[in-house]
């Protein structure tokens, strides 16, 4: 679970560090900010960009990122049919993304605005508490946003393998990730004062943090590695140095170590009690979507289907792109 949405009355009171740590209501208006910035720029090469060119390098932010996968998935497809499967994920991404957006504003109208004289604590208060829907409300469309981005790595992951026994551990993983998830707002609204980083609360999110950095890393590194075996293979056979499924590889990998590291980033500062948590927690979710529409936008304008010492191992890709 985010842990934005649990019960850390304590949070702006047993810091890590009482003389720099950020305070709680900060932290909520910046990682808010942080998130919007995330959710609605798109740059290419330090400029802005209103309207999508055929080419132009993948690199922006997740709004307009969306229409530039949904652009690939229609006309650079490598099949006659769309790829249905991969633009729904892509649609349900920037459902979920906007609505934790909305709602992150509405607790910042809240917390700052609406009750910022009538809560018994104040803003502080407020983001504090586990009782207001907004914490649990954005707690589950983390989860949902967190559940259909690690569950395409895995299909993607069993695409190319195919082989059930590979993606054993990685599906437990996942699993897991569902099952902490929908527990945890639960459990953060019957936790007492205190007992979010001592008690059987802070074993869920730990097991939550856990389950989904796990499950990120280990389909990353199978499915990088089964399309490296695939290259080497190519290159021995074709007699070629290089074929486009080395630069496939680093794509995947990219992505991967972003979210991962975002993902260590957030969990370190939960184990520390420190705010930051919040700052970096509410970057997650757009970034879910954007490590998703970054692989699909780079790995279709890298497609050449001319190309015959990759068309076979890329069509192996093609249900998970």
């Amino acid at each position: 679970m985010d842990a934005n949405n649990t019960p850390l009355h304590n949070v702006a009171h047993v810091p890590f560090d009482k003389a720099t740590d950020i305070p709680i209501d900060k932290a909520e208006l910046l990682s808010t900010l942080l998130e919007s910035l995330l959710y609605g720029k798109f740059s290419v090469n330090g400029k802005s960009y209103r309207t999508l060119d055929p080419e132009f390098r993948a690199q922006g932010f997740s709004l307009l990122m969306f229409g530039g996968t949904i652009w690939v998935l229609v006309t650079r497809r490598s099949t006659t049919q769309v790829n249905r499967m991969m633009l729904t994920a892509a649609c349900a991404l920037l459902l979920f993304s906007t609505a934790h957006l909305v709602i992150d504003v509405i607790r910042i109208a809240h917390g700052l605005i609406l009750f910022r004289d009538t809560h018994p604590r104040g803003p502080i208060g407020y983001f504090s508490d586990a009782s207001q829907w907004t914490f649990v409300s954005k707690s589950y469309v983390y989860t949902a946003q967190t559940l259909i981005g690690d569950g395409v790595i895995l299909y993607r992951c069993y695409t190319v393998w195919q082989s059930k026994l590979v993606v054993i551990l990685p599906t437990l993983l996942w699993c897991g990730v569902a099952a902490t998830g929908i527990a945890n707002p639960l459990k953060a609204l019957k936790a007492g004062q205190g007992e979010v980083f001592g008690g059987c609360l802070w074993e869920w999110i730990t097991s939550f943090y856990t389950s989904t950095f796990m499950a990120n890393s280990l389909t990353t590194f199978l499915l990088a590695f089964r399309i490296w075996s695939v290259d080497r293979k190519i290159t021995k056979l074709c007699g070629q140095q290089k074929s486009q499924l080395r630069s496939i590889s680093r794509i995947i990998i990219d992505a991967g170590m972003i979210y991962s590291f975002t993902l260590l980033a957030a969990l370190i500062c939960f184990v520390n009690k420190s705010n930051s948590q919040y700052v970096i927690l509410n970057m997650v979710t757009p970034i879910i979507s954007i490590t998703f529409y970054m692989v699909i936008i780079r790995v279709g304008l890298s497609h050449r289907p001319c190309q015959s010492d990759v068309y076979v191992p890329i069509r192996l890709l093609k249900h998970g792109r």
